[in-house]
């Protein structure tokens, strides 16, 4: 045990363990069955080849569009392939994630790297079961571009302002197609989202040492409009389908897409925001990078139709509000909060 204490990077087994040294009354029966909830099986995302998004025929370009509405009412999620990002500048941003990750964790912790961003554990859990096995840096895309924030990582600059670009580009697009499809103007996303408050997340799931039923990322949904996740071939992802946790098979060819609250409640809930999960692996780390769309803090979320599933709300009003609810109760409520 201390030997393994010694080598963790950064002292995750620390803060578990002192979480299973306090009282934790405040996880409700509601939240353990959800939380809990056994895997049935394995599946294979909905795969779309987003070439037919430019294709000269306007039928190849509308079964496109029909293909991700599906996905995003059915599932949630998609996994998309010809996504116009290429396989070097993945893999040129995978080989600078993992320099970064290597660094020992007094220096991550102190160094300011990546707008002082470096995030480890879950300091706000109350419980063991809302403990995350994972490390992360959050960097507002504003940011990005800033040559304080690299320090002695200098190369991780350049090809994280082209991902950045590359990824906001591919949200975007995906963005529109949703709400053309729901009869809307595509333009609704230029007007209301921008880098203040889109960010980049880049994630490391270290191994973990002890029980196999541990969480890389607690069973939670995305508080954006889209997600779009880049992941390695390790696998532990894992979403509800059904009322039934699935495990997600990777597929090293294709970017995974999904839904997130705010573009549910703007869909009226035709599209899907789905309770998602990391399970943390006791053999091998794993890594991940993802791009959230999100509005400014002051942007109305309103309903594409009437009547309207949900209240309007800010985007700063929702944020606020799940902070206060992990703070009293140690999980996010989301939507639930704005029905009308």
């Amino acid at each position: 045990m201390i030997e393994t204490k010694i080598k963790s990077n950064p002292p995750l087994l620390d803060q578990y363990e002192d979480l299973l040294r306090r009282p934790h009354n405040f996880c409700t029966t509601q939240c353990d069955d959800r939380q809990n909830g056994m895997v049935i099986g394995e599946c294979e995302l909905p795969l779309i080849d987003l070439g037919g998004l430019t294709s000269h025929h306007a039928g190849e370009r509308q079964a496109c569009v029909e293909r991700i509405a599906r996905a995003s009412s059915e599932w949630g999620f998609f996994q998309v392939v010809n996504h116009g990002i290429s396989s070097e500048l993945l893999w040129e941003m995978r080989k600078e994630q993992v320099k970064v990750f290597d660094t020992p964790f007094e220096r991550k912790a102190s160094c300011g790297l990546l707008n002082e961003s470096y995030r480890w554990g879950t300091p706000t859990a109350i419980s063991p079961k809302q403990f995350s096995w994972s490390e992360a840096f959050h960097i507002p895309l504003t940011k990005i571009s800033e040559e304080a924030c690299y320090g002695e990582f200098g190369s991780l600059r350049e090809v994280m302002e082209k991902f950045a670009v590359a990824m906001s580009k591919l949200a975007r697009l995906l963005a529109g197609v949703l709400v053309e499809n729901l009869g809307h103007s595509k333009g609704f996303f230029k007007e209301i989202c921008n880098e203040s408050t889109c960010y980049l997340r880049l994630n490391h799931y270290p191994v973990c040492p002890i029980a196999s039923d541990i969480f890389g990322l607690v069973p939670h949904t995305d508080s954006d409009f889209l997600t779009i996740l880049c992941q390695d071939q390790v696998g532990g992802l894992q979403l509800m389908k059904d009322s039934k946790w699935v495990y997600v098979k990777p597929n090293q060819d294709a970017l995974i897409v999904n839904i997130g609250d705010l573009f549910q409640a703007w869909s009226n809930d035709v599209y899907k925001s789905v309770e998602h999960k990391v399970m943390a692996n006791g053999k091998t780390g794993r890594y991940s990078i993802a791009y959230f769309l999100c509005p400014s803090y002051d942007s109305l979320i309103g309903s594409c139709k009437e009547p309207s599933v949900y209240r309007k709300f800010t985007f700063g009003e929702y944020r606020k509000q799940v902070q206060e609810d992990v703070k009293k109760t140690g999980h996010k409520v989301g939507l639930p909060r704005f029905l009308q």
